[in-house]
This record gives structure tokens, C-alpha cells and sequence, in this order.
């Protein structure tokens, strides 16, 4: 599984709202800017400020990251217990990574504690995979088997749904919130489908026969090609200032 290309196919989904919402808040003019999660660098490496830091929980993907943002900061770290001092940042955000937390509220508020006062916490998507669309309904089954999945690999396959009760929780002020309007969903690529199956073939692996996940990847292939396929993941955004 190619890490890289998946997380840089989901920064692609969110490309809009980043640039809206780190406009708002003024990414542009941020001294110190930290991405908790930030994986191979898929985001971090288009930040560009005086001091951008990022944070993840795997080596390897940190290894990655050296290469694709060489100007940021690098730390291996728990998202539970960030090793940063209190108001350090005056933007922390996150991208995809709630879900997989054990203790999201933790993270969260790990996220203010790092944040200086008037600065700003951005979790620019997280998705709910309980209400994951797929049509026709021949592969509705495909969303079910994907979030028994998550949950079995410890994530939280509903947290975006959550998400702005969550920063309610956590103390952090709620700017805004929101579905994202364009991101995942029925516009897919070829090559963003085979990255997409690819995904789901890895989350499958060892719980559905390869059988018949091939049927209904043939199933799926057929449906894009009639042009009555569609595929959403409904995916929130927070905005929220301490």
C-alpha cells in the first residue's frame, strides 16, 4: 500500500477548504504552525511559514516526511501527549486523524494546551463511515464491511459526526463546522478508484474471502462503466479558537 499517494489523494480532497479556512486564520503570517498526525507530509509540506512542525506516531512515515517537507520539524509523538510546551502554536490542525485515536477528547485537548491564547484549532476532516453512501445497492455492503473494519482496527468510524461536540467538549470555542461539500465522493479517477479499492482490500483482508470482495470489485468496475455508480463518505470540518 502506497501511504503516500493515499494520503496525498485525501489531501486533494480537501484542497478548497484548507485554502479557505487557512486564509481565515491567517496561515500566511503564523510563526509557529503544528500538524498533529502529519504522516508522509502530504499537508505539511505546502505549509509555509517561519516555523512549521509536524508530529506522528510512525517512523516510517516520518522517514517519508523528511522528504517531502525538509523545512518543517519533525517529532515522533503520541497526538495523547503532545511534547511541545503550553501555547506554543498559534495554529495546531489535523487531518484525517481523530478517528484513529483512542482518546479523541485527549488529542483535543492536547491541541488547545499547545495553542497560544487567541489562536486557532482546525480538524479539517474526519469522516463518518456509518453513513457512507454506495449505489447501486448491490454494493451497499461494501460501507458495512469497511466500518466493522475500522472499528475492529480501533477507530472510530462514526467520529465525524461528532466532531463539533467533540470541540464542545474539549473547551475549544467553535468558529465554524461543517460537511465538506467536495472531497470523497462520486468523482472519482480511474486511478483514485484502484488507490480506493486498494484501501479497501487491505481493510478486508483476512475478514471477507478474497472471493468475493473480486466480485464486487467486478460489480463496482461495471457500475462506474454504465455511469450508475456513487460512492460518499460524509466528512466534517471544525474550526474552533482558545
Amino acid at each position: 500500500m502506497n501511504w503516500h499517494a493515499r494520503y496525498t489523494q485525501q489531501s486533494n480532497w480537501t484542497r478548497e477548504l484548507r485554502s479557505y479556512l487557512f486564509e481565515r486564520v491567517g496561515l500566511k503570517t503564523a510563526k509557529h504552525v503544528l500538524e498533529v498526525g502529519c504522516g508522509t507530509g502530504a499537508i505539511l509540506s505546502g505549509i509555509k511559514t517561519i516555523s512549521s512542525h509536524g508530529l506522528d506516531l510512525q517512523p516510517a512515515s516520518l522517514k517519508e516526511a523528511r522528504s517531502h517537507a525538509p523545512a518543517a520539524s519533525l517529532t515522533c509523538g503520541d497526538a495523547h501527549s503532545l511534547p511541545y510546551p503550553n501555547g506554543a502554536f498559534d495554529i495546531t490542525f489535523c487531518h484525517f486523524l481523530l478517528l484513529w485515536v483512542s482518546d479523541p477528547q485527549k488529542a483535543l485537548a492536547e491541541m488547545k494546551r499547545v495553542t497560544r491564547a487567541g489562536g486557532h484549532i482546525l480538524a479539517l476532516a474526519e469522516p463518518d463511515y456509518t453513513s457512507r453512501v454506495d449505489e447501486p445497492a448491490e454494493l451497499a455492503m461494501l460501507g458495512e464491511w469497511q466500518t466493522d473494519s475500522l472499528r475492529a482496527q480501533g477507530a472510530d468510524p462514526s467520529l465525524g459526526g461528532k466532531l463539533a461536540e467533540s470541540f464542545f467538549q474539549a473547551g475549544i470555542e467553535l468558529v465554524e463546522t461543517g460537511a465538506i461539500e467536495s472531497g470523497e465522493n462520486d468523482a472519482f479517477t480511474p486511478d483514485e478508484r484502484q488507490l480506493e479499492w486498494a484501501v479497501l482490500e487491505a481493510d478486508l483482508a483476512g475478514r471477507i474471502p478474497h472471493q468475493e470482495i473480486q466480485r464486487l470489485k467486478t460489480l463496482d468496475e461495471q457500475a462506474w462503466a454504465r455511469g450508475e455508480r456513487s460512492l460518499h463518505v460524509p466528512t466534517y470540518f471544525a474550526w474552533g479558537r482558545v
